[in-house]
């Protein structure tokens, strides 16, 4: 099956016209270095495989304001944010491209301040997601430590608004000059993360694992109920179908039969324990 840098188009003239695989890079760092780099050594991995078209967006150019926590964009839709910015254009970015790599340096453990000011914006992607045909790659930076923390913080908000992490890759880039040896691993880590990333976009969606089929159980419990919900967070999952009883998860693929009888068990659980909760808030 040929990817979808190389996939055959059928022209006017039925001539085979080529897709260009478009991938955005949303760059947390402040500054071009070790994390946009590594982000061009993929760049040219990718390049290297096929037809692979690059586009940078560096948060720190963009016009992105601080979530003011005021719930609009939970409650009634993100329309009704009150920061008026460059939100709508960032996710129309993220729509258009076949894939997003998620790149941020380690700064204090985590993500940097830009990067969390990205993921908050877009907080309401959280209750309503929405990239389950986009593939992601997830790219940190460290001095010594906290990749681990980093990556696995970008996994869950990617999963959790869609995305398929088809890869990962955090490198150590300690201040100052970094040995031959360190280089060479830093560009093996760069080459497979870029072929694995490439080589996703051939193959179909994956099976959710159990965290996955959790977390949506959890979600259809939460805004499933019309007394509990956001209105903007119901209307959505009911028009997505995902409030139907026989509704396994986001998208349509196979799910572990054990994976889904948990999954049920812990939804069950928990709409008994918010119908509950709500029963004592009226008494």
């Amino acid at each position: 099956m040929k990817s979808n840098a190389t996939l055959a188009l059928s022209g006017k003239n039925g001539r085979n016209v080529f897709k260009v695989m478009k991938i955005l890079v949303i760059m947390g760092s402040p500054r071009k270095g070790n994390t946009y780099q590594a982000a061009k050594k993929i760049e040219e991995f990718m390049q290297s495989m096929g037809k692979v078209e690059f586009e940078y967006l560096l948060l720190r150019d963009a016009n992105l304001s601080q979530c003011r926590g005021c719930f609009a964009c939970l409650s009634k839709g993100e329309n009704y944010c009150p920061c008026k910015d460059d939100a709508s254009l960032i996710e129309q970015k993220m729509h258009a491209a076949d894939g997003v790599i998620f790149a941020s340096p380690v700064y204090g453990m985590n993500v940097s301040a830009l990067m969390k000011t990205f993921i908050d914006r877009f907080c309401y992607i959280l209750h309503r997601p929405r990239f389950f045909n986009k593939k992601a790659l997830l790219l940190s930076t460290t001095g010594a430590v906290g990749l681990k923390e980093t990556l696995d913080y970008l996994k869950l908000i990617a999963g959790i608004w869609g995305f398929e992490v088809s890869s990962s890759v955090g490198l150590v880039t300690p201040p100052g000059l970094i040995s031959k040896k360190q280089e060479q691993e830093n560009d093996r880590k760069l080459e497979k993360a870029a072929f694995e990333f490439y080589n996703s976009f051939q193959k179909k969606r994956r099976s959710p694992g159990l965290k996955e089929v959790l977390i949506f159980r959890a979600q259809k419990a939460s805004f499933g109920e019309p007394d509990l919900s956001f209105p903007a967070d119901y209307t959505y999952w009911k028009e997505k179908g995902w409030l139907n009883p026989e509704a396994k998860y986001y998208v349509d693929v196979p799910v572990n039969p054990v994976y889904n009888a948990i999954g049920w068990i812990s939804e069950r659980v928990l709409r008994r324990k918010m119908r509950k909760d709500l029963a004592e808030v009226r008494k």
